[in-house]
């Protein structure tokens, strides 16, 4: 039995946008490829899951075995909507809880996105909606060109160790009462459930995983998440072990309150670096 199994886990229907058998070569593209026309996304599968409630068992959850794990952490106070803000005074507060979590000789924190519905429909606003279809953030091969773009003359030592992209995930007022995140455990994933997505520019074209759907994944998420409820997310392994890349994604609650707020969150991307100096 899986060590996240439980006989007191509950948890709710929900329905999940896994990636459609029929798609081959998919990609998103995130410009107009001729005035007033952006290509549509790749199909979608919706698949009606049993996601789990994991309070009874958080601390079973392993960053190694399952892909992800929880901690609590006092979110720290600032302006969450000024980037530079969130740059200089959360990010090594990230990098800290990664570091700490994970053993890492060093801790890169490089990017981030606050997600809000609400916000996110503003005119001009860089803040985003959740994002609501299955996908891990990195592959195998845009994984290690992230590291090469990022950290050039310290890339070569980095590639030639083991490196971990962790997601620093939380709230940022709780409790979340609907869109709450689910992660698919790492070891309920097979290899081929993972398919090559373009992500195209104008000027460059990045890769992400979206997912097929495989009745053997096991979802889960953590109910009611608050902000000092830290949520760490390993979407990219270069070692290759069992939580290579864990797939997740955001998902209507069909139990939330018809005037619940919209979820509030950010996610802080690292990357930790366990080459010596």
């Amino acid at each position: 039995m899986n060590s996240l199994e439980h006989s007191s886990l509950d948890g709710v229907r929900a329905r999940l946008n896994y990636l459609s058998p029929e798609e081959r070569q998919p990609a998103y593209y995130l410009y107009e490829t001729r005035p007033g026309y952006t290509p549509p996304p790749p199909a979608i599968a919706r698949h009606d899951i049993l996601v789990r409630n994991l309070r009874p068992v958080l601390d079973q959850a392993s960053l190694d075995a399952n892909g992800f794990a929880f901690l609590h952490a006092a979110l720290p106070p600032l302006d969450y909507l000024d980037d530079a803000a969130v740059r200089e005074d959360y990010y090594p507060h990230c990098c800290e809880l990664v570091r700490r979590a994970t053993g890492a000789a060093s801790v890169l924190a490089f990017d981030h996105n606050v997600r809000d519905e609400a916000l996110a429909s503003e005119p001009g606003s860089s803040i985003r909606e959740p994002v609501r279809f299955v996908h891990n953030d990195y592959t195998a091969r845009s994984g290690p060109q992230r590291v090469r773009d990022l950290m050039e003359a310290a890339a070569p030592a980095t590639l030639a160790a083991r490196y971990v992209f962790v997601n620093v995930w939380r709230p940022l007022r709780g409790p979340v009462e609907d869109q709450p995140l689910a992660v698919c455990d790492a070891s309920s994933m097979a290899a081929e459930d993972f398919v090559a997505t373009d992500l195209r520019y104008t000027d460059r074209t990045g890769e992400i995983y979206t997912v097929r759907h495989n009745a053997a994944h096991r979802w889960y998420f953590l109910e009611a998440m608050q902000p000092d409820e830290v949520l760490l997310l390993e979407c990219f392994d270069a070692t290759g072990g069992t939580a290579r890349c864990t797939a997740h994604s955001a998902f209507r609650d069909p139990r939330a309150r018809a005037d619940a707020p919209p979820r509030r969150s950010i996610e802080v991307r690292t990357i930790a670096s366990f080459a010596t100096p």
